[in-house]
């Protein structure tokens, strides 16, 4: 019976070569996986465990004291999706009822907390506990996992079978690297930690930074503050419009949301294939980067009518090097800060520039190194193995670490087109994988050192074509300008898709207890132990089966010819 309890774990059942020989084939022995985050990727895992796994046990531990991660933890103003929120649904859970196009953090939220208590999840979770340390276990084939209580510091000793970082990319946020931060008498704020008891009205407000966040904070408070002062480093490509523009939805519109299930799903087809469309402007060379790059530049000379603003604020490089922000940005203090005061900061151009508040919109950790220990079968800790680069296996997985993975690890495609698609092949991907442990004398698997060391050679040769390998500094380099792209995937969202449909077993490392075929039991099938079961359900009027070659089966997913032809040539792209 699975439950959410991290208290009562019982023992791990070995089934060696002798238990097996009195059990039917495929016999499930209990699993027990900790997920670290109750975040959107955890509480997916935490759906699909349940949907399609019995005999199982997890604990989703949750730093909060509250499910929705990045969701619940970002306040700031002005926070909010940035891509079309019908996109960033699970694919089989639409949302009804979004007020707008780009839905704010607190909808957001909304929307998985909803998740969460219709499919009764939040019983796995224990919230206001952090994993502090996890460490390999090779006798019992597992992990022993230390978790401390962050309401009165006590430690509590656990153990899984599986272990699941589901803790997000986008969750380490940190102060900018800038001599005399600490020095700053006035109110000091991070978009990430937000103060929501602050008061900015009639503030002289700096704002520090030019990303996403900071694009979406600075028209959220422009009717606050008495005034704004902008300290850019770098130009960044700012987009009047997105993709799909913003739109309030009517009550209509709404209405037929809600009714008719159909329409929703046609709208969300729609908006999820045009977002899909975009990947060939990431291609450094393709017509569709020359358009985009074209159109951009005009758009923004036309907002800005200022020769000298034109140089310092379009960029040279490809759009989409870095993340495009929407919006338009004035009164800026272009260059380097030099460094920071009691009063404000000494910009680029040598000057005090005194603000009441300062905003530091600076953007995450996105080096993927862990925040704990996290210690391998070699005594090293994962952290250590990736101080200079992450190397994963697909974005799931890492050579060195038995049955531990990664929703969201590094190279996923997380800026490649829709994401929340991306993470549920993740999360089916590795539970195929615990499907065979639960069901075979498997003691543990991780991806060869071969595969993945293939993959980061593959990787680094397919980036060189993409606009992501250009001088601009960005967090798919790890904030770097021309570090190596740690973040993204090696092609569009589909691809990855199709890349991570079924696993390649030969990429795997397999240990097992004892004999590897003492799954095959006492000679009974599964089907015999149910006595309610059909015991002749292969035999049938006509063959419905699934197609066995690759081409034929996905044409048969993907409704090859059933759907209206999507000419990327007339997306429009911005």
């Amino acid at each position: 019976m699975a439950n959410g309890s991290a208290f009562t774990t019982p023992p791990p059942v070995v089934l060696d070569h002798t238990a097996r020989l009195n059990k039917p084939i495929h016999e499930e022995r209990h699993l027990k996986v900790i997920c670290i985050g109750a975040g959107a990727s955890g509480l997916l895992l935490a759906y699909k465990l349940q949907r399609s796994f019995n005999n199982f046990d997890l604990t989703l531990y949750e730093k909060n004291d509250d499910i929705g991660g990045t969701w619940y933890e970002n306040k700031y103003p002005g926070c909010a999706c940035d891509v079309a929120a019908h996109t960033y649904t699970w694919s089989f859970e639409p949302n009804k009822n979004w007020s707008s196009v780009y839905a704010g953090a607190a909808e957001i939220y909304q929307y998985f907390k909803d998740f969460a208590k219709k499919y009764d999840l939040e019983k796995y979770a224990k919230f206001s506990h952090r994993v502090s340390k996890a460490a390999w276990n090779a006798q019992r084939g597992g992990w022993d996992v230390e978790v401390t209580n962050m309401k009165d510091g006590t430690v509590i000793q656990d153990y899984c079978d599986m272990l699941v970082n589901a803790g997000g990319l986008l969750n380490t946020w940190r102060w900018p690297d800038i001599p005399g931060l600490n020095d700053y008498k006035g109110k000091l704020l991070h978009t990430a930690h937000w103060d929501t008891s602050v008061d900015l009205n009639g503030k002289h407000v700096g704002l520090i930074g030019n990303g996403s966040s900071g694009i979406q904070v600075l028209p959220a408070i422009h009717d606050q503050a008495s005034k704004i002062t902008t300290f850019i480093r770098s130009p960044t490509w700012v987009s009047p419009v997105q993709a799909q523009e913003q739109h309030v939805y009517s009550e209509d519109e709404r209405r037929v949301f809600a009714e008719d299930p159909t329409a929703l799903l046609k709208y969300r087809k729609e908006l999820e294939a045009g977002f899909s469309a975009l990947w060939p402007m990431f291609i450094a060379d393709s017509e569709v980067q020359k358009a985009t790059f074209g159109g951009m530049t005009m758009m923004m000379k036309d907002k800005l009518r200022n020769e000298g603003l034109e140089d310092l604020v379009i960029p040279q490089w490809a759009v989409g090097c870095r993340r495009i922000t929407p919006g338009v940005e004035v009164e800026v203090v272009f260059g380097e800060i030099q460094k920071i005061t009691e009063k404000g900061c000494v910009g680029g151009d040598g000057k005090e520039h005194p603000v009441d508040v300062l905003i530091c919109a600076t953007g995450f950790d996105t080096s993927y190194r862990p925040r704990f220990p996290i210690i391998g079968p070699s005594g090293q800790a994962l952290s250590d193995v990736w101080a200079e680069e992450a190397k994963s296996y697909l974005g799931i997985a890492a050579h060195g670490y038995p049955n531990y993975f990664m929703i969201g690890g590094p190279n996923s495609p997380v800026g490649n087109g829709p994401v929340l698609a991306a993470l549920e092949a993740q999360a089916d991907y590795m539970l195929k994988l615990m499907d065979r442990w639960q069901t075979e004398n498997i003691h543990s698997v991780q991806p060869k050192y071969e595969a993945v060391e293939d993959f980061v050679e593959h990787r680094d040769k397919f980036m060189k074509g993409t606009v992501w390998d250009q001088e601009c500094r960005s967090w798919y380099k790890n904030n770097s300008a021309s570090g190596k792209v740690t973040v993204l995937w090696t092609g569009s969202t589909l691809h990855y898709l199709e890349a991570i449909s079924q696993p390649r077993f030969d990429d795997w490392d397999f240990k097992y207890s004892g004999n590897r075929f003492a799954y095959l039991g006492n000679g009974y099938s599964q089907t015999e132990m149910d006595s309610t079961s059909d015991w002749a359900y292969y035999i049938r009027n006509e063959d419905d089966s699934p197609f066995l070659g690759r081409a034929k089966r996905l044409k048969a997913v993907n409704q090859a010819g059933k759907t209206e032809k999507v000419e990327t040539s007339q997306v429009k792209v911005l």
